[in-house]
Parts: C-alpha cells; structure tokens; sequence
C-alpha cells in the first residue's frame, strides 16, 4: 500500500495565513505549508476530502481520476468539501464512487451529486466492516464530536498483501474501548492527530504534546504500535513548535512534508534511542520538563527523586508537589540519595532528578562541610554512582544543575561544591550518549 499525504496540517492549516505568531512567522519563513489533513492510498482512496484537497493532490503530481472510494471521518468542514464531487462530475468519471462515513458527513455531499452521477453512498458507525474494492475498512470510534456523540470515526484500512494503516483524525485520547479493538492489531503505519502542541488549555477532542505520547504509549501497550510500525504525525497546527520534529523523534514518531509518500512495510528503521542522557540546565530553565518529555511516551519509568523533605520549608515542599504533579500517573516515583543501587536493579526506564541535590545529600550524609578530610568519601560515592550509570541496561536519563556560568561563591564550601558538581557532570557526560544543555527552555544537543 502507497499513501500519499495530501495534507498534514489542522482545520486552519500550518501556517495559519491570518497569524502572525512566532510559530507561524518560522515555519512561513522556512517556506514550509501544511494544508488541511487528508491522504490517498494507492491513488484509488481518499482519506477524507476537505476543500483544499484536489489542489493539494495536483501539487503533488497526483490525479485523482481513479479514485473509486472516499472515506470521511467527520464532518467538520476541512474534512468534507463537497465541491469535489461536483468537480469530479463535471469530468465526467463514469465510475461508481463509493462514499464512506456517518450519516452526517454524507448529508453534507448529496446535494454536490447529480441524479445520474455514479455515487454510492455507504454510512457507517463505529464497529461496522465494509468492503471496499480491495480493501476491507473497519470503523472506530473517534474521542472526538461534531454535534453528537458518535458522530466522528477514525478507520483501520486493509489492503494488499496484508498490509494495514490506522487513520486517526481527529480525535482526543483513545478510551478504553477504542484500545480493546485495535489490541494486537500490529500496524505497518498509524497517521495519529497532533492538533494543539504545547497549547494545553482546549478542548478534549484534539491530542497535544502531553497527550499525544500517551495515546502513543496506549498503543504500544495495546499491540497496535509495534517496532515496525511507521508512526506519522498528523493535523498538526500552529501552537505546535517549530522543531516539532526533535520533539517528537525521542518517542519514534516522523513529522513528514505534505506530498509524503508513505509506503507501507518500508518504514525508515527507527533512530536508536540513546541509553543514557544527560540534562543541565540553569535554574527553572526546563531541564526536568525536557528529561521527562523524553520519557513521556513510557508507562513503566521509575523516577528517582533525590530531594529530600525538609521540616517547616513550605518553599521547597511546594517545589517538590509541583514535580511530582508533573509526572504522569503511570510513573513510579521513588524518593533516595542511592541512585548508584536503583540503577543497578532497574529493569525499566530511569529518570533520575537531580544529581545536584544527589551530590548535596551525599555530602550532608557524609559530614563534608565541616570537615575536609570527608571529601575523599564523597569522591567514592561519584565513582559509585558512575559506576552504576556506566553499566545501565535500560534507558536512563539524568537532570543536573549547570553550575559554572554563575558568579564565584563566596565560602570554600560553595566553591568546592560547584567544583564537585562541574566535573560530576563532565564524568556523566563522558558516559552519556547524550548531553543537552538546556537554555531559556530550549534543548541545545551538545552531543
């Protein structure tokens, strides 16, 4: 199976032409254009049909004079433009058309259909099967509305020699039910909604980079997304960030140009993920909000929270209730200063936050600050913990402190803790396959 992307953008596009936003004023800048979401599948199906289509197919050297079926999700306006079907009319196809969706999308096109076109009209809910030519089409339900519940589909499509894609736009996070239908399912490409990007206040239908990895991780769970599977983003609009790409290439998912052709069983072979990663940062740069995007599309990570409680500082107890609220549910969290013993049982992911509140613990513990001499026991738990990173078998990620750009501290202690830190981080670092420096919110690759 051959499917080319028509379109990859959301209802308004990337860029929105009447948005003078950052992201838009980048992506118009590079000459990048994303138009209203829709596919052809070996240039006899359509994966919904917004108004922008026919052009979009033209720019990318595709008729659409052997079209016989049109599948359409919903019907909300960029996935139905009915003009197409008078277009098509007026060339004259004497083919029969099959046309695909619930009851309330096929309304939108009966009147763009003369009394002698050939036009069969198929509605269909979630959990019905057709057959359409050579492809058997099973209906499911999409998280997502018009007017009514159930109104709004996605499709699992099934065609030569096996092969078969999971169409989903647009839709909010898959429930339960969704997921039950699709388990073991294994599909060779899934086109999943990435609507909304770091916007998180919107309504429930649409996926943004919270959500999107953990529908993404349902799937997995599910057998619906496997290794070979090719997971492309979709409906992508403008409060996404320009280097979505990077964004998304941790959790193995492509951001593809529109005219991509996709060919199914020939996914390009997934980067492999580094095994071990390091995160520094300043201050509230985003260093743990990075680490932990990097592990998001991951039910079973172990977090190792290195800070301690303190007694009557509501400061640092509202610090630490922030963090953990940011981790998903899922998560495990686990509070110790003996991050060398918990990475060398893990058996899952690992993120580890922070090794500069590790190595302030350490040197509490071993009464380092008024007595010099305790250093060298310090030294020996760095090379503990080096240890144990250095022979890590799963993934693991670690947040530090970027400490040496600031100003001089002003007691030995400090500066033999800053000392202490900078070349921890270096050692780290040198074990890492990857390193990034986290600046003003933005990931910097450093290796």
């Amino acid at each position: 199976m051959e499917v080319v992307l028509l379109g990859t953008g959301a209802a308004d596009g990337w860029p929105n032409p009447f948005c003078g936003c950052a992201s838009c004023r980048t992506v118009l800048r590079r000459g990048e254009n994303r138009a209203q979401t829709a596919a052809l599948v070996d240039d006899v199906l359509l994966l919904d049909c917004g108004p922008e289509v026919p052009r979009a197919a033209v720019a990318a050297g595709r008729s659409l004079a052997g079209v016989r079926h049109l599948l359409l999700t919903h019907a909300h306006p960029d996935h139905v433009g009915p003009l197409a079907l008078l277009i098509r009319s007026w060339a004259g196809c004497g083919e029969t058309l099959d046309v695909v969706g619930p009851a309330e999308a096929l309304d939108l096109c009966r009147d763009w259909v003369g009394p002698d076109d050939p036009v069969r009209w198929v509605p269909v809910t979630s959990g019905d099967e057709v057959r359409v030519g050579d492809y058997d089409v099973r209906v499911l339900p999409a998280a997502h509305r018009v007017m009514r519940d159930g109104d709004s589909v996605l499709y699992e499509v099934a065609g030569r020699e096996g092969r078969k894609l999971l169409w989903a736009t647009d839709t909010g996070p898959l429930p339960a039910s969704v997921l039950d239908l699709v388990r073991g399912a294994r599909y060779d490409a899934v086109f999943l909604e990435e609507t909304f990007g770091d916007l998180a206040d919107h309504d429930a239908d649409h996926l943004d980079l919270r959500t999107f990895p953990r529908a993404l991780a349902a799937l997995r769970e599910a057998g619906a997304v496997v290794d070979r599977t090719d997971v492309i983003a979709v409906h992508l609009g403008h409060h996404n960030p320009p280097d979505l790409p990077d964004r998304l290439r941790p959790w193995g998912v492509r951001v593809v140009p529109d005219g991509a052709v996709v060919v199914l069983g020939q996914a390009p072979a997934r980067e492999e993920c580094p095994r071990r990663t390091l995160v520094l940062g300043g201050a509230r740069a985003g260093k743990s909000t990075h680490a932990q995007r990097l592990l998001v599309d991951r039910d079973d990570v172990t977090y190792l929270a290195t800070g301690a409680a303190v007694d009557g500082d509501a400061e640092w107890a509202a610090r630490i209730a922030e963090h953990r609220a940011s981790r998903p549910a899922s998560w495990r969290t686990v509070e110790t200063d003996d991050v060398a013993a918990a990475l060398r049982v893990a058996t899952v992911p690992v993120l580890v936050d922070c090794l500069g509140t590790w190595l302030t613990r350490r040197i509490d513990a071993r009464g380092a600050w008024s007595d010099e001499s305790c250093w060298v026991t310090v030294q020996s738990d760095v090379e503990d913990l080096l240890g144990a990173w250095r022979a890590a078998t799963v993934p693991v990620v670690a947040v530090s402190n970027e400490v040496g750009s600031g100003v001089v501290p002003a007691t030995a202690s400090g500066r033999r803790f800053r000392d202490l830190l900078g070349r921890l981080n270096a050692a780290v670092a040198a074990e890492s396959e990857s390193v990034v420096l986290v600046v003003a919110g933005r990931p910097v690759p450093l290796r």
